[in-house]
């Protein structure tokens, strides 16, 4: 319950918001182009828990869905609060056969982790996966801020508005359907 408390915007718009913005950005999804979203009930658990505060959180704590768009697109985002802090993302043809698999932290990246758990032991580990990929957003906007060039491959304030409204539409669907 903790967990769910700390983190009471839910887990789309939190830790699966990443994966929300790729949606956004590179698959064509928006609330108005979202045709349908399927929950996948084998890997999908919401759950009600009291937080340390005392009052109830209900949200998911591992959730798997498919959203086709108007435009016949077809993307799956899968997240687990309990899965570590490693991550993949996977393409698959239109067969269903895997054709990439990229994993985050890739081996000169685990190096970066253990050097950074042993300098700040009391820090989020989910943290240190993601800092190579901080540094370089901070880079880029702050160039960006000095130069006026910009800030190529970060997410627009359009992208992220349009992202938080696909977390909002999103929550309440696949909540229905994992009563």
């Amino acid at each position: 319950g903790e967990c769910f408390e700390r983190n009471a915007e839910g887990m789309l718009k939190n830790m699966a918001i990443h994966e929300l913005a790729l949606l956004v950005s590179f698959y064509d999804v928006t609330v108005e182009n979202i045709e349908s979203v399927t929950a996948d009930k084998e890997f999908s658990s919401m759950q009600t828990l009291p937080g340390p505060s005392g009052k109830e959180f209900t949200d998911f704590d591992k959730i798997k869905f498919t959203i086709k768009t108007k435009t016949g697109k077809e993307v799956s985002v899968a997240a687990d609060r309990c899965g570590g802090t490693d991550s993949y993302a996977t393409v698959t043809d239109a067969n269903g056969e895997e054709v990439f698999r990229y994993w985050m932290p890739d081996e000169e990246d685990k190096k970066t982790v253990q050097e950074l758990q042993a300098k700040y032991p009391t820090a989020m580990p989910y943290f240190f996966t993601q800092d190579p990929d901080y540094v370089t957003v901070k880079e880029r906007v702050a160039r960006h801020t000095v130069t006026g060039e910009e800030a190529e491959g970060v997410a627009t304030i359009a992208i992220a508005v349009e992202t938080l409204r696909v977390a909002e539409y999103l929550t309440p669907v696949l909540m229905e359907q994992l009563k």
